[in-house]
Order: C-alpha cells, then sequence, then structure tokens
C-alpha cells in the first residue's frame, strides 16, 4: 500500500516526515509535531467523530448521505495541510460536498478549528490513506479530486511512496465521474513533470492546457495555501496541471 498522502509542511506542524498511526480505524498522526491546544484535543475527540468516514461502512451508494442533505457534486481534496484551500472551496460552494483526507493529526485539528467556528456543514473527513478511501467510494462518485503541494519524497528510493502512481490513477478514474477533474498543484519541477508524464500515458484522462500560461498559473478561484505562498517568496515557482476524466 502507498504510504499516506500527507501535504507540505505549511507552517501548522503538519511536516513530511513522521507516519501516522491507525489502529481499528482509529486516528492517532504523527508522534512528532506541535502538541496539541486542550482547544483542538477537545475537537479531535469530539468533533472528528461526527465527520469522520469509516472505511469499514458499506459504500454508499449516493454520497449525498454523508452530508445529511442532497448536494450538488461532491469533491475530496487529498493531504489538505493546513485546510485554507478545503474551507475556501466549502464555504464558496455550500451546495457542493467536500471530502478532505488527512494523515497528520495538526492538519486535522487546524481544519476542524476552522469547521467548528465558521459552523461549515458541508465537509466530511478522512483521517488516513488516501488510497483506502479511494477504493471504498462508489464508482463515479466525485466531480474533482484536488492534489495540492503533496509530499513529493524527492529521494529515488521513496518514488514508490508518491501518490501519483499507475495504480492510484486507475483509482482516481473510477471513482470520478465522467468529465470529473483531477487537479495538482506542486512547487517541485521533478515531482509535476513525474505527474505529467504518468497522466499522459493513462487512457482514461485528457490534458486540459492548450498554452504555457494554463500550468503556469493557479486556475479561476484558487486559493493559496500558506506553504504555497513560502514557496513564491523562496522563488519556488508552482506548476498547476488539470486532467479531465474522459467520458
Amino acid at each position: 500500500m502507498n504510504a499516506p498522502a500527507g501535504s507540505r509542511d505549511d507552517g501548522d506542524g503538519s511536516t513530511d516526515a513522521g507516519m501516522p498511526e491507525r489502529r481499528h480505524g482509529s486516528f492517532f498522526g504523527r508522534r512528532k509535531g506541535h502538541k496539541l491546544r486542550t482547544h483542538q484535543a477537545g475537537l479531535i475527540t469530539h468533533l472528528l467523530p461526527r465527520l469522520a468516514l469509516n472505511v469499514t461502512d458499506p459504500t454508499p451508494s449516493d454520497l449525498s448521505v454523508l452530508f445529511g442533505k442532497p448536494v450538488d457534486a461532491v469533491r475530496l481534496e487529498i493531504g489538505f495541510g493546513g485546510g485554507e484551500h478545503l474551507i475556501a472551496e466549502a464555504r464558496s460552494l455550500p451546495d457542493c460536498g467536500f471530502i478532505g483526507c488527512e494523515p497528520y493529526v495538526n492538519g486535522m485539528a487546524k481544519i476542524l478549528t476552522e469547521i467548528d467556528s465558521r459552523q461549515i456543514g458541508n465537509i466530511r473527513l478522512f483521517a488516513g490513506d488516501a488510497a483506502e478511501l479511494l477504493a471504498w467510494l462508489p464508482a463515479h462518485s466525485l466531480a474533482r479530486i484536488d492534489l495540492i503541494h503533496p509530499d513529493p519524497w524527492p529521494k529515488r528510493r521513496h518514488w514508490k511512496r508518491r501518490f501519483v502512481q499507475n495504480a492510484t490513477i486507475a483509482a482516481m478514474a473510477r471513482v470520478l465521474a465522467p468529465r470529473g477533474e483531477f487537479r495538482f498543484v506542486s512547487d517541485i519541477d521533478d515531482y509535476s513533470a513525474w505527474t505529467l508524464a504518468h497522466l499522459l500515458r493513462s487512457p482514461d484522462f485528457i490534458w486540459l492546457a492548450d498554452r504555457a500560461s494554463d500550468w503556469r498559473r493557479p486556475w479561476d478561484g484558487y486559493t493559496m495555501t500558506r506553504y504555497g505562498r513560502k514557496a513564491e517568496r523562496e522563488g519556488r515557482r508552482a506548476t498547476y496541471l488539470r486532467f479531465r476524466r474522459k467520458g
């Protein structure tokens, strides 16, 4: 199984190092990181269970049941880190359901704080390996999947841990609706090239780019994350890739 696809360090303690422990479906988070404040620990204990998806449950035929009301569409963000992008998307599209996947406890605590303080009702969370979640979701159930500044695993011997692999591309193709999108952002040129090469080989996706500006600039409405702003300050330019599911 692939390693969890956590996002890069954006200042909330969710760094690349360390791996989460998951026992019997519970979320324990990584061993290293900032100690949770009392309020954050309380949200992990009391709010997270109300929002968390359990992949040992039967797969629902309609993901609207996860949100307690009909939704126009459902999107997934893999490795949401500090949650800035996911929160902004959920607030701007209240009739859309969002699933956030994040294996690191500090990122989960941060987004729970935002969900609680802003009373956001259209986000559900999965605290674990995105590959498990993709296997559980029903076919053709998602309108979009976002992977923003994922861990690049730069050492060659660790490339097998990158989220973008032939198997996960096939898994995403299964759960995306026809003409649904996979969107990818990275400031690591090697991982951007890796992702583009893998998706171009896939029989299930089309790259949505006609000119250089299509991958050099964020798409309309994109919310820059804290990590993204840090990368820009340090002179690293991100690549923005969009792929459409055929069909």
